[in-house]
Parts: C-alpha cells; sequence; structure tokens
C-alpha cells in the first residue's frame, strides 16, 4: 500500500502559507512617520577649515559644527556632515544644500533677498557683522571716532566703501581680516575695521586677548544669522525653530568659546554697498573667502559676485594655470610666481595681467588666452589672483 502524504504536505503548505502571510503582514505595516524620521542622521553641510565657523577636527569642530550637534542631540538624531569649501559662495548653497547633500547649513543671512525662494530661514540665532578693533580703554562712537585715525579696512569691503569719502581718516587697505590685525599689530594702523568674528578668534587664539572688538551695525554692516533649509524642509525648519530656544545659553557659551564679539554695537549711517563688496571672511588670505557662505551675499547680491568670481576664478586657474604656475598660484619659482604680481608691477599690475592674459608672452612659453576666456571669466581669475598677492616666495 502507498503511503498516504497529502494530509501531511497541506498541513505543511497552510503553515507555510500562513507564516509568509504573517511576514507580508509585518513588512507592509505603516511605520510611524516620527520614527523613521528620528532614524535619519541630521546632515549638516559646513567647510572643513573655516575657522572659528567650522573644521572637520573633532578636537575643534568651530561655532556653526558645534550648534549643529546641539541641534541633532535637541531633535533625537545622530549627525552627519557634507563637507565643502565656502568660497563658492551661492555655488555652495546650490550645490550641497539645494543638491540634497544635506538638510541645513548654519550661519546664511535671514534675508528673503538670500536666494528666496529656494531656501528657507530658521529664526535668528545670531548677530554678526564687522567689528571695530583697537587698543582696550579706546571708545569709538561712530565714524567720527575714526578723524585722524589709520584705518585698516578690507580691499572692496563695506567699511572701505563706507569710508572712500572721509579725507580726514587714513585708509591702510589690506586683503583680509588676518593682514588688518597683523596692521593693527605691528602699528601701522590705529584701528582695524574689519569682519568681526574673525578679529575676535584671532584675537582670542592669536594675540592673547589684548584688543577690544565693538560690534558695529548699519547698511551692508551686520545681519542676523540663521540656518537655511531647501523649501521643500519646511517641517525640519518648524521642528528646528520649536528646539532652538533651548539652545540661547549653549549658543551663547560657544559664542564666547570662539570669541565672537559681543555688546552693544556702534551705529554708522548707511553706505553705497559696491558691486563686488566682500566680508573676506576665511580663514586664509584670501579676500572673498566666505567664512560662512554668508553674508557676503545679504542685501539682494550686492556682494556675492566678488564671491563668486574669486571662486570661478580659482576654478579656472587650477583647471587651466596650475601646470605652470602651481595649484592654487603656489610656485617657488620666482620668475613665474603669480603672488608676487603687485610686488612686481605695483599700480599697474591690472593692466600688465589683461595685456598678457589677452596677448600671451609668446617667446616665454605663455600662450594668449583671448580667444579661450571670455573678459568676464579673466576678471574673474584676476579677482582670485589679488586674494593670493605677497611680498615674497612662502
Amino acid at each position: 500500500m502507498r503511503p498516504n502524504f497529502s494530509g501531511i504536505g497541506t498541513s505543511r503548505n497552510r503553515a507555510i502559507s500562513g507564516l509568509l502571510a504573517c511576514v507580508a503582514a509585518t513588512l507592509i505595516t505603516p511605520v510611524s512617520p516620527l520614527h523613521a524620521d528620528e532614524a535619519q542622521p541630521f546632515r549638516l553641510c559646513a567647510d572643513p577649515t573655516n575657522l572659528p565657523f567650522s573644521s572637520d577636527s573633532p578636537a575643534q569642530p568651530g561655532f556653526y559644527v558645534e550648534i549643529g550637534q546641539a541641534l541633532a542631540h535637541a531633535l533625537g538624531r545622530p549627525i552627519a556632515y557634507d563637507w565643502y569649501k565656502s568660497y563658492f559662495g551661492k555655488r555652495t548653497v546650490r550645490v550641497t544644500l539645494l543638491g540634497k547633500q544635506c538638510d541645513a547649513m548654519i550661519g546664511l543671512p535671514r534675508s528673503e533677498d538670500f536666494m528666496g525662494p529656494a531656501v528657507i530661514f530658521s529664526n535668528s540665532f545670531a548677530k554678526e557683522g564687522y567689528a571695530l578693533v583697537a587698543a582696550k580703554g579706546q571708545v569709538i562712537g561712530g565714524v567720527d571716532g575714526l578723524k585722524g585715525k589709520r584705518v585698516a579696512v578690507q580691499f572692496a569691503s563695506t567699511p572701505q566703501n563706507l569710508l572712500a569719502s572721509r579725507d580726514d581718516i587714513q585708509k591702510v587697505t589690506v586683503l583680509s581680516p588676518e593682514e588688518g590685525m597683523q596692521a593693527l599689530d605691528q602699528g601701522k594702523a590705529d584701528v582695524a575695521f574689519i569682519w568681526g568674528p574673525v578679529a575676535g578668534w584671532l584675537n582670542k587664539t592669536s594675540y592673547n586677548d589684548r584688543y577690544q572688538i565693538q560690534l558695529t551695525e548699519g547698511e551692508g554692516l551686520s545681519w542676523d544669522a540663521a540656518i537655511g533649509f531647501a523649501k521643500t524642509s519646511t517641517e525640519l525648519r518648524d521642528r528646528v525653530d520649536a528646539v532652538l530656544p533651548q539652545l540661547q545659553t549653549t549658543i551663547g557659551e560657544l559664542a564666547v568659546k570662539y570669541g565672537l564679539p559681543a555688546g552693544q554695537p556702534v551705529r554708522f549711517g548707511a553706505a553705497t554697498v559696491p558691486s563686488g563688496t566682500t566680508t573676506g571672511t576665511g580663514t586664509g588670505a584670501g579676500v572673498t573667502e566666505v567664512a560662512n557662505v554668508v553674508a557676503t551675499e545679504t542685501k539682494g547680491d550686492a556682494a556675492a559676485p566678488s564671491g563668486e568670481a574669486v571662486g570661478a576664478g580659482k576654478e579656472i586657474f587650477n583647471g587651466t594655470c596650475a601646470h605652470c604656475h602651481g595649484p592654487d598660484a603656489i610656485q617657488s619659482e620666482r620668475k613665474i610666481d603669480l603672488r608676487l604680481l603687485r610686488h612686481r608691477y605695483g599700480d599697474d599690475v591690472r593692466n600688465v595681467f589683461w595685456k598678457t592674459v589677452h596677448e600671451g608672452r609668446p617667446s616665454k612659453g605663455m600662450p594668449a588666452w583671448q580667444e579661450v576666456f571670455t573678459d568676464e571669466q579673466f576678471d574673474s581669475i584676476y579677482s582670485f589672483l589679488l586674494t593670493v598677492q605677497t611680498e615674497s616666495n612662502d
């Protein structure tokens, strides 16, 4: 007699079918939206080498990165970073934040004129801007308080433009906040009117806190710093706004830690902000290296062209010229070291540059580039080269 396995097979099949149905039901059970969201990291856009604002060093993360860490903790989410150099200005925002590589960018100017409506903003968490740096004990009540003084101002900045018409104030032009502090420390200037956060950081880390720093306010001199999000991230923006008040004490402590200026600002009258104005907030020698992408680009793009031009110029230079003149124009051979252009040619530097890139120097191996790049591109390369000028080889 043949054994009858039909009953056993049927029971086993039913058991398997039941198990699969159970698994399937588990897989299709909706997950709580809040739970799914909390499992995702809070992705922060940040510049890896831009203290006091941001750094990829765990030992010294920077003001914005530590705010991001505090936010992630308050939101109950882990934190992740998308590191991207910020000197490209708005391009940085487009590539990272709007390119969905990260969820938030800390330190953008809270202004609808800044890339709106593509970018939306949290409530303000700090006020940032230019500052007056001087020996302790000096009281400068406004522009008239600078009369008769030598004032270090950064090339193409709002302070330079503000003081341009004042013949009773001697302007000492520098290319970065670092140079402004050096001019003050070397006795070449009585006051430095430069980007406040970098001035405060340098005063704390390089000058033993020996200078006083007074914030300023006025058209193009200060703005509210906020956290930027893509326009589709209203829910995350609202959640951040809900926890920001809880972090105000922490943010204040971090501002002190990184030397950001505080106190009652000095009021200056309105100044026309010229095209190409910049904060030069980077930690290097760049005129327009944007520390917090930030505020160089407030007031309806008044400052953005300069920041973008330098970034674009640097990109063209490194793609076309670096094989002879070195990446970022760093070159030890003096005859082709473009960091010495101003040293060699003084006030004629732009004319020499323009003639050389248009016509070339065939006898020295320099081709003419007139048919390759536009004048706008040449301008951006020139803007970049201005940021690396020095008196000698490194």
